[in-house]
């Protein structure tokens, strides 16, 4: 592959050879990558999984309880919600839910002069049924709209589960009755394949007496940024007291406004109702973000704001630069070195991710419920920030270097751009500060030899 692309670039000598080698490195770094593309070092452990229990068995029909669990400290799921998709392997139906709907009931023809079921697709989409659903349709742990919290985040809201009858085809057992391909409706999830694992156990009289499923099968979706999109949803700028400098989000970090068919709204002006979507409910919408270099939804700034002797100050501002959504829920991974000396957090919620040991370098940040944890439109006030205070380590600390800013930041689990390390607000060099002090001493001499 390799020498086709050296071929291509001979028959056209014009070509710009930076771009050539650009291409090979690129080619040979995405060769030499493994298959793991969901792994996230500060997340080993994440997924969703889809467990599948078969109930009860009912002549010619069978009970199932599907269950959503979603085991990821930080990355959660937010409006329009999962949108659980599979294909049966025959000719199944499903006659009922409960907790849960199908977003089409396709065609039950055959049934004409019965009563129909409630979907005949052979590949069927099921949604979560929103807060406040009639009694009767709910179950245990059901109907939020499709919202997942992370573990760490909310972990009594990352579950969620529906129950449902289907028809069985004929001549078929329940082993053959696991559909396949799942799918989460989700940017940026691929599922595996189903596997059975030990049959689901209930507790019931107070622990004395357990039942348990007939089977159990799970299914274990991951998440990849490259795959969720094709460019980055956030950026870091960075500032500090000591510097004049404010270094802004890297050009072109999530886009280039240049670009054919880029479209952005200008500084200062609102967009048309008619430019908005209106399926927030419904489906993912594209970003229609303010007009900047980067063209980030999100940019997150981080100032370095007070130095005392003991502790310092970072302040953190979130600002949401797309019209078209409001981000709920939100929430902010920080990797720095001194987290584990962190003394105080005002107006967020945080948590430490300390998932190797002692190594406490990485911290977790959200809204306050009923106060911060909507982070509104960029035209309607679109930020949220909070100050923390740090306790100075002597064993590492200092102001050098640019150590000082995070070396990594997340926000809703996606990675943000960091600007590069040179262009770091770094502290004045030593050099000018003995010129400026020998040229005051020497002024004062001057000026005393003179009166």
């Amino acid at each position: 592959m390799e020498n086709q692309f050296i071929s291509i670039f001979q028959r056209n000598p014009c070509l710009d050879q930076r771009f050539m080698v650009f291409v090979l490195i690129f080619f040979s770094l995405t060769c030499s990558f493994s298959p793991s593309y969901g792994y996230d070092s500060l997340d080993p452990y994440a997924n969703i999984t889809i467990t599948w229990d078969f109930l009860v068995e009912n002549g010619d029909t069978y009970d199932v309880r599907v269950s959503l669990y979603n085991f990821q400290l930080f990355r959660h799921v937010e409006l329009p919600g999962w949108k659980l998709g599979w294909s049966w392997k025959s000719e199944e139906v499903i006659w009922s839910m409960w907790g849960a709907e199908a977003t089409q009931q396709g065609n039950c023809s055959i049934y004409i002069g019965k009563e129909l079921p409630h979907c005949c697709e052979k590949k069927p989409v099921i949604v979560d049924l929103m807060p406040g659903a009639p009694y009767k349709l709910q179950v245990a742990n059901c109907c939020k709209g499709g919202v997942l919290s992370s573990m760490r985040q909310e972990s009594a809201n990352y579950g969620a589960a529906f129950q449902m009858n289907v028809g069985k085809s004929s001549g078929k057992d329940v082993d053959n009755k696991m559909p396949e391909n799942f799918t989460l409706g989700l940017p940026g999830y691929t599922c595996s394949e189903p596997f059975q694992v030990p049959p689901t156990k209930f507790s019931k009289d107070g622990g004395r007496r357990w039942t348990q499923v007939l089977e159990t099968w799970n299914v274990t979706c991951v998440y990849s940024q490259f795959q969720s999109s094709p460019t980055p949803r956030c950026c870091v700028s960075l500032s500090s007291f000591y510097n004049s400098t404010i270094v802004p989000c890297p050009q072109c970090s999530c886009g280039c406004q240049w670009l054919k068919g880029t479209k952005c709204v200008k500084s200062g002006e609102t967009p048309s109702v008619l430019q908005l979507p209106h399926e927030h409910y419904t489906a993912e919408v594209e970003p229609l973000v303010r007009c900047s270099q980067h063209m980030c939804p999100i940019r997150v700034h981080w100032h370095v704001k007070q130095s005392y002797t003991q502790y310092w100050r970072v302040k953190i501002t979130i600002t949401n630069l797309n019209f078209a959504k409001n981000y709920s829920e939100w929430n902010l991974v920080v990797m720095h070195p001194n987290l584990r000396n962190i003394t105080q957090v005002f107006s967020f919620n945080y948590s430490p991710l300390n998932q190797y040991g002692n190594i406490n370098d990485t911290g977790m940040f959200w809204g306050i419920h009923f106060y911060n944890d909507l982070l509104l439109t960029s035209g309607e006030r679109g930020n949220v920030q909070t100050e923390i205070l740090l306790q100075k380590d002597s064993e590492i600390f200092t102001f050098r270097e640019g150590w000082a800013f995070p070396r990594r930041i997340l926000f809703n689990g996606d990675e943000c751009v960091m600007p590069p390390p040179d262009q770091y607000p770094r502290l004045p060099n030593k050099s000018h500060r003995a010129m400026a002090a020998s040229f005051i001493a020497f002024f004062f001499l001057f000026l005393s030899v003179s009166l």
